[in-house]
């Protein structure tokens, strides 16, 4: 067998199969065969960059939580209390709503612990249904859906910075275009460097949200909770289901995680602890808001408000509090955003690997531990949107609202997938199961099929957007092996 030193690193050594036939029995090698051989060989060897080890439990947490704690819980709460009778109900749809992502939480860290790998989602619907599948899955995720979140978030901080300092009548599509440039930048240098953006912006998120309950608790005036303590009870919401998609919506994004299971320093066992913790600490800050909203506006106020959070800061700190309002959704957003693309990236590297055609995002950077390429793909396909917004905004934000259906439909696989490689693997080493097995991972599956009906019956024909996308994918993966053919013609 043959093998290499390169640098520090240790290439592995190629067996040589000493069962195959000599071709060459009749014709002795000459030292040039031989060294063409060897040549050959060593080129072979040749190693693969590949994730490694370089996130701590903190970044883990912080990518997680910083994922899901975005803009939503500024706006989902006055629909969540538009739909319940009282503020007990209220309260009791988001302590269910962690519950829920807690179940679904554990679903993944069954299947990051086994199957830890850079394409999340990706691999785990690759390893239980195929690549073509999972292809039409990472086609979504690349043209749109993640790309499109990433823009959507760049526009939150650019409508906000437009208002504070105009440039122009196209100020809010180029701020949201320097957001998408500035933090693909910052993840580009590097995942420590990107990891500690992370780490520094939850924080501050984390402060100031602090900062808004400290002030709901403690400087609300006595009448004002007194009026919302006494309308508490005054909903006349009825859809409790309606209220319960909401909810999850807004806790939506912790299944990012997954896409961050072969990177983390701390194990396999680590990415459970990580999902846990990070759940506990969504599920408390938004039960905190919420007591919040509750108290100094009740529900009445809250089912009526077009701007809830800024309607709390006006009646607890006054005008500096709607600039303090703005600054944290704003934090929110950037800290959602950055973990949008640290997470998104990793999609595209494991297609790049899986399909020749895509080579270019196949290649992991070992200086900066990242998806490079993967990363300036994203970078322009989410700059494309945000163009796509010059000609139409509307337009550009109902094309994302309407491929929702197709994430929920991916996710209820996701759970699925837990069944099918229990059964197809039912040998490789679990480091973590779920427990109440069939029960959770069951409700899992049935709470993400009802979140896909209820974005079908939301969207309705503008369905189809998301139906189109994935026809767009059949046609692309149709395409591959004559692509692929023409090139090694060509080659």
């Amino acid at each position: 067998m043959l093998s290499v030193n390169s640098g520090s690193e240790t290439i592995k050594p190629i067996p040589i199969d000493k069962t195959m036939p000599n071709l060459n029995e009749d014709y002795p090698a000459t030292d040039a065969t031989l060294a063409s051989t060897e040549a050959t060989a060593l080129i072979e060897e040749k190693p693969i960059a590949e994730p490694r080890p370089a996130l701590s439990m903190f970044d883990a947490v912080a990518v997680i939580v910083g994922v899901v704690v975005g803009a939503g819980i500024f706006r989902t709460p006055s629909l969540v209390a538009a739909n319940v009778e009282s503020g007990t109900m209220f309260l009791t749809t988001w302590l269910l709503g962690g519950l829920v992502s807690l179940i679904g939480a554990l679903c993944y860290a069954e299947l990051t612990t086994t199957f830890p790998h850079a394409g999340g989602d990706y691999h785990f619907l690759t390893r239980a249904f195929g690549k073509r599948l999972a292809f039409l899955f990472a086609w979504a995720r690349m043209s749109v859906i993640q790309t499109g979140s990433i823009a959507l978030l760049s526009f939150i901080i650019g409508d906000y910075m437009a208002q504070l300092y105009s440039i122009g009548e196209f100020s809010s599509v180029l701020y949201a275009a320097l957001v998408v440039i500035l933090l693909t930048a910052i993840n580009i240098i590097g995942v420590s460097f990107g990891t500690g953006v992370q780490r520094f912006l939850i924080i501050l998120e984390i402060l100031g949200i602090l900062i808004v309950l400290g002030a709901a608790f403690l400087f609300t005036p006595n009448e004002t909770a007194a009026a919302a303590t006494s309308n508490a009870g005054a909903g006349n919401g009825t859809s409790m289901g309606l209220a319960m998609v909401f909810v999850l919506l807004t806790f939506g994004g912790w299944n990012e995680a997954a896409y961050i299971s072969a990177e983390l320093k701390s194990g396999r066992r680590g990415m459970a602890t990580a999902l846990i913790a990070s759940i506990a600490i969504i599920t408390l800050i938004y039960l905190l808001i919420n007591l919040a909203y509750l108290h100094v506006l009740g529900l009445e106020g809250m089912a009526s408000s077009a701007a809830i959070a800024a309607d709390l800061a006006q009646v607890t700190i006054g005008d500096a509090g709607m600039v303090l309002i703005g600054i944290i959704v704003v934090l929110a957003a950037l800290t959602s955003a950055n973990a949008t693309i640290l997470t998104g990236a990793r999609t595209n590297y494991a297609l790049g690997r899986d399909f020749p055609v895509f080579s270019y995002l196949g290649q992991w950077n070992t200086k900066a531990s990242s998806p490079v390429n993967a990363y300036v793909v994203q970078g322009v396909i989410a700059l494309a949107l945000v163009g796509l917004a010059l000609f139409t905004r509307t337009g550009f934000e109902t094309m994302v609202e309407y491929t929702a259906p197709v994430f929920w439909f991916f996710l209820m696989l996701v759970g699925i997938a837990l069944f099918v490689l229990r059964r197809k693997e039912p040998e490789r080493p679990r480091p973590f199961k779920v427990p109440l097995y069939p029960v959770l991972p069951l409700i899992f599956c049935l709470t993400s099929a009802y979140l896909f009906y209820s974005s079908l019956m939301y969207t309705g024909l503008g369905a189809l957007v998301g139906i189109g996308v994935l026809a767009v994918g059949v046609l692309v993966l149709l395409a591959i092996p004559r692509i692929q053919k023409q090139e090694e013609q060509t080659a």
